[in-house]
């Protein structure tokens, strides 16, 4: 999976977004699932489309669908399994529900097919497979269930449970997303971004971007952002970017908020503004944003938008260059080296140009040298058993 840079659009087809549909299948109500689920399948965890519920009484309302789930209706053997997963009418148990999910599965109801597959692939309940997974997203997708049809499709574009397949990815993805399943739009956008598993094509990137970023896509609006910054795909319009940044920013995005700063920065779309900046900077550091550390720890040290601050610029830098931003790891390396904002530390100083250094940064590389005609080899030893402990993410080592 490929990790475009901040100024190119994201394709997200990674892992923790099957989490996250699993958990808006089990928990979500019909109101917040939005593209998530189709409609037939967010009522019946409402306990809409059946009037076998009881509203009023979940245990009864449980006993009702296990009966009738007994009888052979898989309808109700489905809602049966939606309360079993979610602990209503009983104590939760996720291990009863995948037996009821399977048996209305194997009557070829696609909405239980879709949650054992979901099942499956997050060994909730059962043991983990992939590869049944996959068997069973299929079925359902054949029946035309969009969400099916989007899991395959991701199943294909990361390769688990199936052979790596782009191409077939993206057929998936495509049948979802002509159904208005936002997160296949917003994958299929990025495949013709990439050109995976169909021709490279920025116009059809843009077109489902926007598709996705008109439902909400908080992701999609971002990388239209981008399009309309870099003029790919659409006219470049900086005032559109700023805008469709802003709709991600508004929603939590963090890439977007760091993208609507940088706007205000330079003044593209809208006034220049960085008071502004720094505070979209802030929303996207908190969230643990790299890039969005590191600038907003150069405006503290600038006094762009807010009073300047060394201490504060220092701890910014710090929380960036830990994630690896290689000019995060040069700024901080001076700061140590002048006593800035920090203790004078001539070893965390050479620590971090170094690691800088060792990834080209010509800079860092004459600040290195410097700083090694300086230092004592004890001084130098330390900082390269330093380095050598060094992992990004992880807490700065220490002597």
């Amino acid at each position: 999976m490929r990790h475009p840079s901040r100024s190119e659009p994201r394709r997200d087809a990674e892992w923790s977004r099957v989490a996250f549909a699993f958990a808006l299948i089990i928990f979500a109500t019909g109101a917040a699932i939005g593209h998530t689920l189709t409609q037939d399948h967010a009522n019946r965890l409402n306990g809409g489309g059946s009037q076998r519920h009881h509203h009023d009484d979940p245990e009864a309302a449980l006993r009702a669908l296990l009966d009738a789930a007994e009888r052979g209706d898989p309808q109700a053997a489905t809602q049966a399994a939606d309360q079993l997963a979610r602990g209503q009418g009983g104590p939760r148990d996720l291990a009863a529900a995948v037996g009821w999910y399977r048996r209305a599965a194997e009557h070829g109801y696609a909405p239980a097919q879709l949650s054992l597959g979901l099942l499956l692939e997050n060994g909730e309940g059962v043991t983990q497979d992939p590869v049944q997974a996959a068997g069973w997203y299929r079925r359902a997708a054949e029946q035309g269930l969009a969400q099916a049809q989007y899991q395959l499709g991701l199943l294909y574009d990361n390769g688990l449970g199936v052979t790596q397949d782009f191409v077939e990815a993206a057929r998936w993805y495509r049948r979802a997303a002509e159904q208005g399943n936002a997160s296949a739009q917003f994958n299929l956008g990025g495949m013709y971004y990439d050109g995976s598993g169909v021709a490279q094509d920025y116009g059809e990137a843009a077109g489902w971007y926007r598709r996705a970023a008109e439902q909400g896509e908080a992701e999609a609006q971002n990388n239209l952002g981008v399009m309309y910054r870099k003029g790919l795909g659409v006219p470049q319009d900086f005032a559109e970017a700023a805008s469709w940044y802003r709709r991600a920013a508004e929603q939590g995005d963090a890439w977007g908020q760091s993208n609507l700063a940088g706007v205000y920065g330079e003044g593209l779309g809208v006034t220049q503004d960085f008071a502004e900046a720094a505070a979209w900077y802030r929303r996207a550091a908190e969230q643990g944003d790299a890039e969005a550390q590191f600038n907003l720890g150069l405006m503290y040290s600038r006094g762009q938008g807010l009073a300047r601050n060394d201490a504060e610029a220092a701890w910014w830098l710090e929380k960036a260059a830990g994630q690896g931003v290689v000019e995060a790891q040069y700024n901080l390396g001076v700061f140590y080296e002048q006593g800035r904002g920090l203790p004078q530390d001539l070893v965390a100083a050479l620590m971090w140009v170094g690691l800088a250094a060792t990834q080209g940064h010509q800079e860092a590389d004459r600040l290195r040298r410097s700083l090694l005609a300086r230092m004592s080899v004890a001084e130098v030893e330390a900082a390269r058993d330093r380095i050598e402990r060094w992992t990004p993410g992880g807490d700065p080592p220490r002597d």
